[in-house]
């Protein structure tokens, strides 16, 4: 499908069918007048035979298509084509709150998840930008976003557990915000959490909806264990079990057009960052193709040149 930037420049292939009714009322008018003399070798001569007037005519019709390609050009065609040149904004948002260290994964949740996001990292295009944002009683900036995946993965492996709650909504929307700072790329969201949102500031709900603005997909992954995981004991000793809340996780990701991952254990938790790069939608782009069509007017024009002007020349 072409998008055309200038659409009222195409006004001027009207002028097409013009020159064209020109041409042909021109060529026999000529050879109206020419019927008039009684000197049958200047009818001749005037008329001339078949074959040079069907070479007049292909020169004036490659004239004409010059022409049309030279307006399309100047109409400014667009086409869809696979974002290639900006890449793709991707934000990490790692949950760190006290559930993540957990040994249920191994060493623990959070050094899985670090190790598998490093997976990732490993797998975006050259053209992609990568930052990360953790989260636990509130939410901060572990690496800003940029090219150097290396240097995003240095940063990756800095991250140390905290001993706070899951600010889920907040973690999600400075995801959010990170993924809006470079404007005009394809932006998604990879939240990855072991937990059930109970502080911050931010519900998710309102960090849904902060992403929907943004146009942001974002792909939700769930870290748990197929059995209950105790994380501790309360005062009066009874069990503190990790709880996973599927429910908003799934919602994050429908509503934002994403999509959801379970994992329960390393190795799922590895496929998971192994092949979500492949689930990103990357968007198509409407790339300018005036030059194209310049460039196939001109290829016409030297034709014409050569056939009227050229050492073979089909006109003597």
């Amino acid at each position: 499908m072409i998008v055309f930037g200038l659409p009222e420049v195409l006004w001027g292939l009207l002028f097409v069918p013009i020159a064209y009714y020109i041409y042909r009322r021109v060529t026999k008018r000529k050879k109206k007048e020419a019927l008039k003399f009684s000197n049958i070798s200047f009818i001749k001569s005037a008329l001339g035979n078949k074959t040079k007037s069907r070479i007049q005519d292909v020169l004036f019709y490659l004239t004409l298509l010059s022409i049309i390609l030279m307006i399309i050009g100047f109409a400014q065609p667009h086409i869809p084509l696979k974002r290639a040149k900006e890449g793709v904004n991707v934000v990490l948002v790692l949950d760190v709150s006290g559930s993540m260290q957990a040994t249920d994964y191994k060493p623990t949740r959070l050094e899985a998840a670090k190790r598998s996001a490093e997976i990732l990292l490993r797998s975006l295009k050259p053209k992609d930008y990568a930052g990360i944002v953790i989260f636990e009683s509130g939410a901060t900036t572990a690496a800003y976003l940029s090219p150097f995946k290396e240097r995003v993965i240095e940063k990756l492996r800095e991250i140390s557990p905290r001993e706070g709650k899951t600010a889920l909504g907040d973690g999600l929307s400075l995801g959010v915000d990170m993924a809006e700072s470079i404007p005009n790329r394809k932006k998604v969201v990879i939240l990855l959490s072991d937990g059930v949102n109970n502080a911050g500031v931010i519900s998710p709900r309102e960090a849904v909806e902060f992403a929907k603005s943004k146009h942001i997909q974002v792909y939700t992954i769930g870290m748990g264990s197929k059995g209950k995981v105790v994380l501790g004991y309360d005062w009066f000793g009874n069990p503190q079990y990790a709880e996973l809340d599927e429910e908003t996780l799934k919602m994050i990701a429908r509503e934002t057009g994403g999509k959801y991952f379970k994992s329960v254990d390393e190795h799922t938790l590895d496929d998971i960052y192994r092949n979500i790069s492949k689930n990103i939608k990357r968007e198509r782009e409407l790339t300018n193709i005036k030059d194209w069509f310049f460039l196939a007017s001109m290829v016409v024009l030297l034709i014409q040149t050569y056939l009227r002007y050229g050492r073979r020349r089909i006109i003597p």
